[in-house]
């Protein structure tokens, strides 16, 4: 089976349709001709590459309670792994910690993306079948709406030195916890997709796009219509052994917003970051 993975133009008439098709397909679609600027982006790429080389990073270690701050390398792991994900990263709420080394535009960046977000889920409620809406405790725009769990995860791979434990790469094979995965693209390839026959696909990192990925929390409000579609980064050729940068935005609901009977959007975010080792 081949993966239909669509790349949408903001602009198009059919973009909303497009959309939905695309992420019902395959849980992954990419938009090009957004508005968020390219430069916005390479100054805070920029920003947060000082940040990640400077050992100052130590000061800002995380906050075990509000999940904000400082990642070190290998702390996380992938649901159902023991290995650590190759990876150090920074947690930016809106109302969270900022190093010094990171200016107002990473919130700007934030804002930027939570916008377009909100916009794509109004064109996904649109386009979702009838029977399937009837089923969301309240409309998917209004869910993100003064969210304080809306996360941008800032996120350095570094080059791979040969000592890694065995099997390990820089994000191992996962779903997402969220509504709506907005991904500005990456500073280098290596992101991946998985189709129904399990063969692997590899994402574009063009750097005027930003993929989007639905996640479990849109595939339980939807009793599995959307698919929450398994993804990797993977390591880097010898070639091509650089530092690898990323900045996906998770759209989160409020954490009462009611997901289906069994979980509100904060009990289900809770236990997830139990199973991936980030609270205890």
């Amino acid at each position: 089976m081949s993966l239909e993975l669509l790349t949408i133009s903001f602009d198009d008439s059919k973009a909303n349709k497009d959309f939905e098709r695309s992420l019902k397909q395959s849980g992954f679609a990419i938009i090009k001709d957004h508005q968020i600027s390219p430069k916005l982006i390479d100054s805070v790429y920029a920003e947060w590459e000082i940040f990640f080389n400077n050992p100052k990073k130590n000061e800002y270690i995380f906050d075990a309670i509000k999940q904000d701050g400082y990642f070190p390398y290998l702390t996380e792991n992938a649901k159902g792994s023991t290995i650590k994900d190759l990876k150090e990263f920074f947690h930016v709420f809106s109302w969270g910690r900022l190093p010094n080394s990171a200016s107002s535009y990473t919130i700007e960046l934030f804002e930027h993306l939570t916008e377009l977000g909100g916009i794509l889920l109004s064109w996904l409620e649109n386009c979702t079948p009838k029977h399937i809406q009837n089923k969301f405790s309240m409309p998917l725009k209004d869910m993100i709406k003064d969210s304080k769990s809306n996360l941008l995860r800032v996120i350095h791979y570094p080059p791979i030195t040969g000592n890694e434990e065995l099997s390990s790469i820089r994000a191992a094979a996962h779903e997402d916890i969220n509504l709506l995965t907005m991904l500005v693209a990456g500073t280098q390839p290596g992101l991946q997709v998985q189709d129904l026959n399990n063969k692997w696909h590899d994402v574009s990192c063009d750097p005027n796009t930003v993929v989007v990925n639905s996640g479990d929390m849109l595939k339980m409000i939807t009793d599995g219509y959307y698919p929450s579609t398994t993804h990797r980064v993977i390591n880097p050729d010898t070639s091509a052994n650089h530092s690898r940068y990323s900045m996906p935005l998770f759209l989160h609901p409020r954490d009462n917003v009611t997901l289906n009977s069994s979980y509100s959007a904060g009990s289900y975010l809770k236990e997830r970051l139990e199973e991936i080792g980030l609270i205890q």
